[in-house]
């Protein structure tokens, strides 16, 4: 999810099953322009990475890289694990508590994105603290995120994903991790990023402790 993804996962989006030719080849032009993306910002910043440099590095037109995102700020920010993400989360046992679902697809959606690249999570919450139009549409893309969690919260809990509640509910996990991964960048990544989760999911979970350390 977005601020939160190179060896490649154990199950690359590109490989899941069911996906048909067609779909596979846009998931590996989309991953192409991603790395081209991250490669260019790397050696030349971001304000200096331009579209027709990223296409030309991914071997695509310009209007293919518009074609699948809107805008050089999307490139950085979406991935291709929210599918699996809710595939995962569709296919926990049935009855188990919400929150232990939602720390295995959490964490098992980190261990994913680590293992494609580090230096890319590094680097993509870099981005979120420091480039003002990252972190702009950072915010705006939240609400499309918020629509997918609020599908699988309302299965879970047998409610309408539209429910005020369920909506409320969604932007507010969102919005906390979206803060572990600004705090983990704003502390120039000094701690794991796996254990400020946990922190995160505690506080989501049993809310804020009541006694003083």
């Amino acid at each position: 999810m977005t601020c939160m993804t190179a060896a490649r996962s154990p199950l690359s989006p590109a490989d899941r099953p069911g996906l048909g030719l067609r779909e596979r080849k846009k998931i590996k032009t989309r991953e192409a322009i991603r790395s081209a993306t991250y490669g260019l910002i790397k050696d030349q910043g971001y304000d200096a990475t331009t579209i027709e440099q990223i296409a030309e590095r991914a071997e695509v037109s310009p209007s293919t890289v518009f074609r699948y995102f809107p805008t050089k700020e999307d490139i950085v920010l979406t991935d291709e694990y929210d599918p699996l993400m809710l595939e995962e989360l569709r296919a926990r046992p049935a009855g188990e508590p919400w929150m232990t679902s939602l720390r295995h697809i959490m964490f098992r959606a980190l261990d994913w994105s680590m293992q494609d690249s580090p230096e890319m999570v590094r680097m993509r919450a870099h981005l979120c603290v420091q480039v003002p139009a990252v972190r702009s549409r950072m915010f705006e893309s939240m609400s499309e995120t918020g629509r997918l969690l609020c599908g699988a919260i309302g299965d879970h809990f047998g409610l309408d994903p539209d429910d005020l509640r369920v909506r409320v509910y969604a932007m507010s996990l969102i919005g906390g991790l979206m803060e572990v991964s600004m705090y983990w960048a704003e502390s120039d990544f000094k701690g794991d990023l796996k254990d400020l989760m946990h922190q995160a999911l505690d506080v989501m979970e049993h809310g804020l402790p009541t006694e003083k350390p």
